[in-house]
């Protein structure tokens, strides 16, 4: 079943859920909206969402090196209170995070981020491989590259690099699980990554 985007923005604003969760819950539920709300409700995506307008204040700064000392990155995680961000669990999140900026090297951390000229340049990058196509198809099929190109470059729409050890989760199905249990907002803040000549 195809989920339309005006569904899963109707869903985020009345969960506040994540625009992915938001989507896979609605295509768990045949995109029923009611039955999509009932199961971020019953995940407790829905309430840790709500509460993203929270001053995440608190937290920490999580580095990695590679053994060899020619990779890096550091990345910054928040939460609301210093308590949680004293939390083993979520310094472990944090330093999981920064294992996976140094093997994987995306550039931003949600798509909110990603520079809408630099999303467009993609566009039309893409538009142009295929244009030997109709028009209308050219379009769906650069929507779909442009999805994987995202994919590519946004933390938060990544598998975890270690794909056993979190069962192929994205690092946003992470943070969200993370912030239900905390019942706090977990934010990542900010990423960088360290090559040596790169």
């Amino acid at each position: 079943m195809s989920i339309k985007a005006a569904d899963v923005k109707a869903l985020r604003e009345r969960t506040g859920a994540g625009m992915l969760d938001c989507k896979k819950a609605l295509e768990e539920a045949n995109g029923d909206i009611d039955a999509a709300v009932e199961s971020l409700r019953v995940k407790g995506l829905a309430n840790a969402a709500k509460r993203g307008d929270k001053e995440a204040s608190q937290g920490v700064v999580a580095s990695y090196i590679h053994f060899n000392g020619t990779l890096g990155a550091m990345v910054e995680v928040d939460c609301e209170t210093d308590f949680v961000a004293r939390n083993e669990e979520f310094v472990s999140f944090a330093n999981d995070v920064a294992i996976h900026v140094a093997a994987v090297g995306p550039l931003y951390v949600d798509e909110d981020s990603v520079p809408a000229e630099e999303r467009e340049a993609e566009l039309r990058v893409l538009k142009e491989l295929d244009a030997d196509k109709p028009e209308e198809i050219r379009a769906k099929i650069a929507e779909g590259r442009i999805g994987k190109w995202l994919d590519e470059v946004v933390l938060l729409r990544q598998p975890h690099v270690n794909g056993d050890r979190f069962e192929g989760r994205t690092i946003e199905e992470i943070r969200a699980e993370l912030a239900s249990k905390t019942g706090e907002n977990v934010v990542i803040r900010r990423i960088s990554r360290f090559a040596v000549g790169g």
